[in-house]
């Protein structure tokens, strides 16, 4: 049970670092999120100052007071599978665990702010969704944004992806590609009858090897893409010269490039070759000059950092609410087995929030 329930505590809220650990411990593999959404919403329909509507295995809670502006905060209730990171672990002000850092951690400040914030100066939504670890066709946010567009819209939307307690705005886009290499089958005993295509990947390779990352700045912000070979694929049996080497390409893009440019970018560096784009999502741009994200980055006091990688910020973007990523813990330690959340990240980040949406 997700411990938020006024009945089982005089004042409605519990610790946020027990709260934390609650979250933590209560298994939520993508696509197995079913007990934890169904605690989440149990906890939040105790509380009578919010609506709360359940989307599969997402819920959404939202304050009606009538304010003049709404802002989302959203996270995401699934991780990754664990990798013997279970149960949680306190140690000195780090808290380990399965989903500590990213981003548990964020959904537990966001739990608490439902539960406190009966009458906030903002109206406020609050998303926790399932399925965002895995295929964006499964991600709980695009099922929210086709049954109930409704519940998504605000001026602006905070997703809590560890961010190390400060701004990161934006995101990247992401394409993936298959580039593939002909060759001419043949007999291995009497190869030179035929040509090599592995062999032939080699030039495509060293290619990517010796491509230089652009730099894009936006609004002040250094956006660093990269293109890499994730994948090599080659050959049905060890007598055969293989025909055909296909090599999985992953291009991160600055959100100042559409999938299409960023598709035509990557056409033009390999154009004697067979290029299928088998996924491309736009990116979304940091959007520091408009007033609700300028608004918030004032009051937390924070430099804006570019975001590296793809968040759901993205999503937003495109519904057209500006967002940001703001919460508890270190991106990079995200999926990793020694994921942890600071302590000292998590009450920051509840303190300047509920300082900001309760006026």
């Amino acid at each position: 049970m997700i411990p938020l329930d006024p009945a089982a505590n005089p004042v409605g809220l519990v610790d946020l670092v027990d709260l934390t650990r609650a979250l933590v411990d209560t298994p939520s593999e993508s696509g197995d999120e079913a007990g934890l959404a169904d605690a989440v919403e149990s906890a939040l329909r105790a509380h009578p100052h919010l609506g709360v509507v359940r989307v599969g295995n997402s819920v959404v809670a939202r304050t009606d007071t009538g304010r003049a502006e709404r802002v989302i905060i959203a996270g995401h209730l699934d991780t990754v599978p664990a990798a013997g990171n279970l149960p949680s672990r306190l140690d000195g002000e780090r808290l380990y665990g399965l989903g500590a850092c990213d981003m548990k951690g964020g959904v537990a400040v966001a739990l608490r702010l439902a539960a406190g914030l009966a009458a906030p100066v903002r109206d406020v939504t609050y998303v926790f969704y399932e399925c965002e670890e895995v295929a964006g066709d499964r991600n709980g946010l695009k099922r929210i944004a086709a049954d109930r567009p409704d519940l998504l819209e605000a001026d602006l939307a905070i997703l809590m992806e560890p961010s190390d307690a400060g701004v990161e705005a934006g995101c990247q886009g992401v394409l993936n590609a298959d580039i593939t290499v002909r060759g001419e089958r043949a007999h291995t005993a009497r190869s030179w009858m035929g040509v090599n295509a592995a062999h032939r990947a080699a030039a495509a390779l060293r290619r990517l090897d010796d491509h230089s990352a652009e730099r894009i700045v936006i609004d002040g912000l250094e956006y660093r893409e990269g293109l890499n070979a994730v994948a090599v694929r080659a050959g049905i049996a060890d007598n055969v010269v293989p025909d055909t080497c296909v090599i999985s390409v992953n291009l991160r893009f600055a959100p100042s490039r559409s999938p299409e440019q960023a598709e035509a970018y990557l056409r033009a560096l390999f154009p004697e070759y067979e290029v299928e784009v088998t996924e491309v999502v736009p990116g979304a741009l940091p959007g520091l000059g408009q007033g609700p994200v300028a608004s918030l980055v004032e009051a937390l006091g924070a430099v804006p950092r570019p975001k590296l990688g793809w968040t759901d910020v993205a999503r937003f973007t495109a519904l057209g609410t500006p967002a940001l990523n703001y919460g508890p813990g270190d991106p990079t330690l995200a999926h990793t087995a020694g994921e942890y959340v600071p302590i000292g990240q998590l009450r920051e980040c509840e303190r300047r929030l509920a300082a900001w949406l309760g006026g």
